[in-house]
C-alpha cells in the first residue's frame, strides 16, 4: 500500500517536473531567437545612421527590408512552434510575437523611410517612427511581465542578464 501511494507520488512528481522542463525550453527556445537578432539589430543601427547622415536613403531602405525579413523569419519560425501543455503558454507565445512584429514594425517604417519619394513623405513617416520609438517601453515592459508569469506558473526562473 504504502509502495503504491510513493509509486503515485514519484509518477505525479515526474509528470510535473516534464511540463516545467518543457515549458523552460519553449521560453529559452524563443529567447534564443530574440538574442540572436541582437547583433543584426546593432549592425543594422549603425548603418541606418550612418545612410540616413549621407542622405542615402536606398541604403536606409535596403537595410530595413533586409531586417523586416530577417525579424519576419523568426515571427515564422515562432509561429510554427508548437505551444507545450504548460500554463499561460499561448498568453507568453502571443506576447512574444506581438514583441517580434513591434521590432520588425520599426524596420518596416525605415523602409518606407528610405524609399519615400519627397521630404514631405519622408518627414509624415519620421512621425510614425517616433510614435514606434516612444511605445518600445510600453511593449518591452508587457513583453517581460507575460515572461514572468508564464515562469512563475510553471515554476521556473527567468534567467538575468
Amino acid at each position: 500500500m504504502n509502495s503504491k501511494i510513493i509509486l503515485t507520488a514519484l509518477l505525479i512528481i515526474s509528470l510535473a517536473s516534464c511540463k516545467s522542463k518543457s515549458a523552460f525550453n519553449y521560453s529559452e527556445d524563443i529567447i534564443k531567437k530574440e538574442r540572436s537578432l541582437i547583433p543584426f539589430i546593432e549592425e543594422t543601427e549603425s548603418k541606418v545612421e550612418k545612410f540616413a547622415g549621407a542622405e542615402q536613403y536606398d541604403s536606409v531602405a535596403a537595410a530595413g527590408a533586409n531586417m523586416e525579413k530577417l525579424v519576419q523569419e523568426k515571427i515564422n519560425e515562432i509561429e510554427k512552434m508548437p505551444v507545450p501543455k504548460a500554463k499561460e503558454a499561448d498568453s507568453f507565445k502571443k506576447a512574444m510575437l506581438k514583441y517580434f512584429k513591434y521590432i520588425k514594425s520599426m524596420y518596416t517604417t525605415y523602409k518606407e523611410w528610405g524609399n519615400a519619394g519627397s521630404t514631405e513623405e519622408r518627414d509624415e513617416i519620421a512621425l510614425t517612427m517616433q510614435k514606434i520609438v516612444k511605445d518600445k517601453d510600453n511593449i518591452i515592459r508587457e513583453m517581460q511581465a507575460e515572461q514572468r508569469k508564464y515562469a512563475k506558473a510553471n515554476g521556473f526562473r527567468l534567467e538575468k542578464e
